[in-house]
């Protein structure tokens, strides 16, 4: 298992996200033909949340049972498992991206930042000063790594390339409907919520594990005090726990859909600079790393009592 891992990481080191034919788009095509057929937004609150579950469950079920059944045979599954794996984590693209928003900031270039922030948040960024996107930035690098990065990990090590299949179609489909809005309020409530299931242990070991590779103390602070002001019940304690850990104030208030949203601040009361973008990249890369050497011993020492 951690040797699939390490090649998957490999792979995502070297190839990075893959421009053309990536697996997701095509769901994700397939989810909005779903979505057409069976969203009915004049329908009861009751049938609306029915239809979406149907919806999560056709195109969650046919993947699971393909990927499961050509992985039972041993040799299919040595190869399949690490490239499976290599296309649900985003860890190049994830800090590839942050990256450039850094430089455009590095070269007081504040409509190109807005430009490449836009790529990877989902709030208005017309609006934003260069302290927005620095924050903007630094938070979805940190909630990220959660979801594109860890949590795949967590499902793999725990079900294998089934798991992590389930995970990350079940967090595209959540990434595309699980907004609380008219359009999708009710019809993405399954997935939303089976999204909030899956994340559930992998996000509090990822906020676990960016308070002990950087300012504990903070960390661990921001997350006990602060987790709950946040909306989400899975983003609460990484995002906190990651602001705690690089002792930076995120959060505030953000533009989405033409509305400002009164969020909340969160973390401690130092404002973040240009290379605090740099210093998230790394507690991903950090946290990445004592994932894989944790795994590894694991997987040793269950050999050794096997």
């Amino acid at each position: 298992m951690s040797l699939s891992l390490i090649l998957a990481v490999l792979l995502d080191h070297w190839l990075g996200e893959p421009k053309k034919y990536h697996p997701l788009v095509f769901f994700g095509s397939l989810a909005n033909f779903a979505e057409n057929k069976l969203r009915y937004p004049h329908h009861s609150t009751l049938l609306q949340k029915l239809f979406g579950f149907i919806a999560l469950m056709v195109l969650l079920i046919p993947f699971t049972i393909l990927v499961f059944s050509i992985t039972q045979y041993s040799i299919i599954n040595t190869f399949l498992s690490p490239v499976i794996l290599y296309f649900c984590i985003a860890a190049n693209s994830l800090k590839q991206h942050a990256l450039l928003v850094f430089q455009a900031l590095d070269s007081n270039n504040l409509q190109l930042a807005k430009n490449r922030v836009a790529m990877i948040v989902s709030r208005q960024t017309d609006k934003m000063l260069a302290n927005d996107v620095r924050k903007a930035t630094i938070e979805s690098v940190l909630e990220n790594g959660a979801d594109a990065i860890f949590a795949p990990i967590f499902w793999f090590i725990i079900a294998g390339p089934t798991g992590v299949v389930i995970y990350r179609l079940s967090n595209t489909l959540d990434a595309m409907w699980g907004y609380k809005n008219q359009r999708f309020l009710y019809f993405g409530w399954a997935a939303a919520r089976f999204d909030d299931c899956l994340n559930w242990i992998p996000a509090r070991l990822t906020a676990f594990s960016y308070a002990c590779l950087g300012d504990s103390k903070q960390a661990f602070s921001c997350w006990n005090t602060q987790a709950s002001l946040l909306d989400s019940p899975n983003a609460g304690p990484v995002m906190t726990s990651g602001a705690g850990s690089l002792n930076l104030q995120l959060g505030g208030p953000a533009w989405y859909h033409g509305k400002l949203k009164n969020k909340v601040y969160f973390g401690t009361d130092k404002l973040p600079t240009n290379a605090d973008i740099i210093r998230a990249n790394t507690l991903i890369t950090s946290t990445l790393i004592l994932w894989l050497l944790v795994i590894i011993i694991l997987d040793l020492l269950g050999e050794n009592l096997a």
